[in-house]
């Protein structure tokens, strides 16, 4: 049976019944075509979206950076073929691309990502699609201005997710009234029935303890649903939770509320029935309502930067001048900060005292931190979002996904390294530039004096993707002056001539020791080439290949970082194409303890003494 009614406007509740059953049945084709997909937690909440987008999502599909659109966050994206579904539905793609669900080359992937222009961020990792939709509504809120709602549909597998409380919890300090989060209480997740299965009282008694306002449903009575919408909207100073108790594979007999069907899909005799069990194909259309074309209060000119310097005689941590700059972008109204707690270690206070309109904090929350900074990033603002570097690697699966998002986002961690010192191997990040230079278009950055580190923080501004820089915490003497220019891609060749026999390779605070210990060999009438990669991705591949060519590839590269994936990785995976360098590694390879900073990186043998020593090592070595 096939029905091919169109209508288009409508706001009659029955057709939204109709429409319903269309997704259901568009989700079962597309999937059963792929072999592959997530059907059952789709046709749970077909009748959720069906009212949504007939009834109340304020969208144009021809302008989607209009941006006074509302956003619509697929945080269970695995429900994917509920989403190509919809967009069928609002005429945004035909039925014939619809079909082309997880095929090669096709724009409807397994799961959302930006490929399509109507979604915002990738989703398919769960738990994240909420935290993000915190900062897509605290951009809309507090600095937008604008009426634009965000709504967001999420499973109830990933409220197990801690990020999701992350996200309760700041949207209800903040009063994000603008965010309605829409829980398909399906019961089942992947193996077996959820935490807390059908105990609806459960939910709604967390979502008010953070600050929300629950509101339980039937996810199935249209009129309940549309009533929840409307209560949404409706001026509660609150962030609305819509708990909707749903059935997963409603609409097929054969195949509801029962157990083994997440992530399976019907074979083509079942599809079959239950296509027909759903009263056929449809091709209704909606034409959802366009949001009113309210000017747009925010305007980002752009504005001269003037830049903190810093003299030779000065001794200023990067993280200090990584404040100092961030302060002086602060005339770029497009720039925003935001912190985990830890502020007057990062410096990003600074900012926060200059410009507290455009500082949010997250308190010891990094996934809810890098969440915020890609929402805010999703609304075209400029996010710098900081913390110890260490403590990113709990959020890291939001910056390897921000990654897939394409967003453009800005990180930056202090106390990296043994450096840090009496706090002991907890609070050292040591892994942090491998698991960062692993991400899709990151940028890796890792300066060792003040001039530079601000004229860096500004390359961040204007580059695109995952941006990360490591400070340093203790301070150490300024090298560069205030004029020198830093690029994406770069270094810096401090010390060379023709007769260099080794070339000594650094970063950060290990460009100091590498400069020491030049000077010690130069005593030893040992010419020693000097190189601060300060870009750890991408790297400066023809220095390292001049510096390699002189010095016959003798190679001593020094990083304050476990040996895995570094520095030295990045230089030895630059040149592996090539005769490979003459390398010696001085890294950390042991578990650290605590001490004085001297003393743990003297333990660590990376120290000006220890390049010497490997210097002249490689020097001997036929």
């Amino acid at each position: 049976m096939t029905v091919t009614t169109e209508t288009l406007a409508t706001t009659d509740l029955e057709f939204t019944r109709q429409l319903g059953q269309q997704l259901r049945v568009d989700s079962i084709r597309s999937s059963t075509a792929a072999g592959s997909g997530h059907p059952t937690s789709s046709m749970s909440a077909a009748d959720l979206i069906a009212v949504l987008i007939a009834r109340y999502l304020q969208y144009d599909w021809a302008k989607p950076k209009d941006p006074n659109n509302d956003h619509l966050i697929y945080s269970k994206g695995h429900a994917s073929p509920l989403c190509y579904a919809m967009f069928k539905a609002v005429g945004a793609i035909s039925d014939a691309e619809m079909m082309t669900f997880r095929k090669f080359g096709s724009r409807m992937q397994g799961h959302p990502t930006p490929a399509i222009p109507w979604v915002d961020v990738a989703t398919g990792s769960l738990g994240q699609g909420l935290p993000i939709s915190v900062g897509i509504a605290l951009a809309g809120k507090n600095l937008d201005k604008l009426p634009f709602h965000v709504w967001t549909l999420c499973g109830d597998s990933e409220l197990a997710e801690g990020s999701i409380w992350e996200a309760f919890d700041k949207a209800g300090h903040y009063q994000l009234s603008n965010l309605t989060a829409i829980l398909d209480i399906n019961r089942l997740g992947q193996r077996g029935e959820t935490e807390f299965g059908w105990t609806l009282d459960t939910y709604r008694r967390r979502i008010e303890a953070f600050g929300c306002f629950p509101i339980v449903i039937d996810g199935h009575d249209v009129a309940a649903i549309d009533r929840a919408y409307g209560s949404a909207l409706s001026s509660t100073g609150k962030p609305t939770v819509i708990i909707a108790k749903t059935i997963k594979g409603k609409g097929f007999s054969e195949i509801e509320n029962k157990e083994g069907w997440h992530g399976k899909v019907l074979p083509p005799d079942m599809a079959e029935r239950a296509i027909k069990e759903l009263g056929g194909i449809r091709h209704l259309k909606v034409k959802t309502a366009k949001p009113e074309a309210t000017p747009r209060t925010v305007k980002r000119p752009e504005a001269v930067v003037t830049l903190p310097t810093y003299k030779k005689e000065d001794k200023v941590a990067t993280r200090k001048a990584y404040g100092d700059a961030l302060v002086a972008l602060g005339v770029l109204p497009d720039v925003v900060a935001m912190d985990a707690e830890v502020s007057n270690s990062t410096h990003a206070d600074e900012f926060k005292n200059a410009y507290p309109d455009r500082f949010f904090e997250m308190w010891i929350a990094e996934q809810q931190l890098v969440s915020t900074a890609v929402g805010m990033s999703v609304r075209g603002y400029r996010p710098f979002a900081s913390t110890f570097a260490a403590f990113f690697s709990r959020a890291y699966d939001f910056i390897r996904m921000a990654g897939i998002s394409q967003a453009n986002i800005r990180l930056v961690g202090s106390h990296a390294g043994t450096e840090i010192g009496q706090d002991g191997p907890s609070q050292m990040a040591l892994e942090d530039l491998a698991s960062l230079r692993a991400v899709h278009g990151s940028t890796v950055l890792y300066p060792c004096d003040p001039n530079q580190t601000a004229k860096l923080v500004r390359v961040m501004a204007d580059t695109l993707g995952i941006v990360y820089m490591r400070t340093t915490r203790g301070a150490y003497p300024t090298i560069y002056g205030p004029t020198e220019v830093f690029k994406v891609g770069g270094s810096k060749v401090l010390r060379q001539s023709a007769k260099d026999k080794v070339t000594l390779i650094g970063a950060g605070v290990t460009l100091h020791a590498c400069l020491a210990a030049a000077d010690t060999l130069a005593e030893k009438k040992i010419a020693a080439r000097v190189i601060d990669l300060y870009s750890v991705k991408p790297v400066d591949v023809k220095t390292l290949k001049d510096a390699a060519k002189v010095t016959k590839g003798r190679f001593v590269i020094v990083e304050d970082h476990y040996p895995e994936g570094g520095l030295g990785a990045a230089v030895m995976e630059a040149l592996a194409a090539d005769a490979p360098p003459r390398v010696a590694h001085l890294a950390v390879r042991d578990l650290p303890g605590s001490g004085k900073p001297e003393e743990l990186m003297n333990a660590a043998g990376i120290t000006a003494k220890h390049i010497v020593a490997a210097a002249a090592k490689l020097l001997k070595a036929k």
